[in-house]
């Protein structure tokens, strides 16, 4: 098959087209793994091999099996695939506020919200993994930024892990929360977008319209852009920070607010 002529194929060029690169440039070549629930022997590379060649790996090559009990085998194959990718058909989630300091953050609260803002945040149902939470929340923080407990001017209340909705809700009411900022690790047979969307359902049932704490929720496998499709107002994928959930809660709760205030309008 020839290269279609706007596809990159030399060192900082970048056209609309582009495909994998492993050894050489645009040679296709992709690394991918998967599980598969066979005994490790000589059958069960064979039903890998083949399994990857159904994908669209040609030739494939195995290049790691290990048993995984005496079931199951974890594979690693690498090979080289003929699709190509449209970066005019890619969509992407553009942040849409500034960036602020912990400083800028909590002069614009200070002057313009002229309280704190109450932060809540837990993972829910039977999620046990706080790293996440305590990266956005814990003064320590993440990847050189401290979480928004360090922050003066807004109140954090960190609920921790297997948090029940309906204790969620509550506590929220009880705080006079501003945001509920909820952490999903557990992704087995979508409980992460099943537990968002109770739990946007009950905010809204337990609360006015209007009056709903702005929902917020993050993990490794939520996809940026669902926010409307789960009932919530913003999701953060893998890599957020400290900063950014800081920045987009001043941008909505009190820049955007105070704005929307001004001119008689309801988020």
């Amino acid at each position: 098959m020839s290269t279609p002529p706007d596809v990159a194929t030399g060192r900082g060029t970048l056209g609309p087209l582009v495909r994998p690169y492993g050894d050489t440039t645009g040679d296709g070549m992709v690394q991918v793994s998967f599980t598969l629930p066979l005994p490790h022997d000589k059958r069960a590379e064979g039903a890998a091999l083949q399994l990857a060649s159904k994908m669209g790996l040609a030739p494939a090559l195995l290049v790691h099996a290990k048993a995984m009990g005496p079931d199951f085998t974890f594979f690693v194959v690498y090979g080289s695939v003929s699709h190509l990718v449209d970066l005019r058909e890619v969509r992407v989630v553009e942040r849409e506020y500034p960036l602020l300091t912990p400083a800028e953050a909590n002069q614009a609260i200070r002057r313009r919200l002229g309280r704190k803002l109450v932060v809540v945040g837990a993972c829910i149902g039977t999620d046990a993994h706080t790293v996440g939470i305590d990266a956005i929340l814990d003064i320590k923080g993440f990847a050189g930024e401290k979480g928004l407990e360090y922050y003066r001017e807004m109140k954090v209340v960190n609920l921790g892990a297997q948090v029940l909705v309906p204790e969620l809700v509550a506590s929220a009411r009880e705080v006079g929360a501003d945001a509920v900022l909820v952490s999903q690790v557990v992704t087995q047979k979508d409980a992460h977008l099943h537990n968002t969307t109770t739990m946007s359902a009950a905010f809204r049932e337990a609360f006015p319209a209007g009056q709903v704490p702005l929902l917020v929720v993050g993990g490794p496998r939520f996809e940026e852009g669902t926010a409307a499709a789960l009932g919530v107002d913003r999701v953060f994928g893998r890599g957020t920070t400290p900063g950014e959930v800081a920045s987009y809660l001043v941008h909505e709760l009190v820049t955007s607010r105070t704005t929307r205030d001004a001119r008689g309008e309801q988020r």
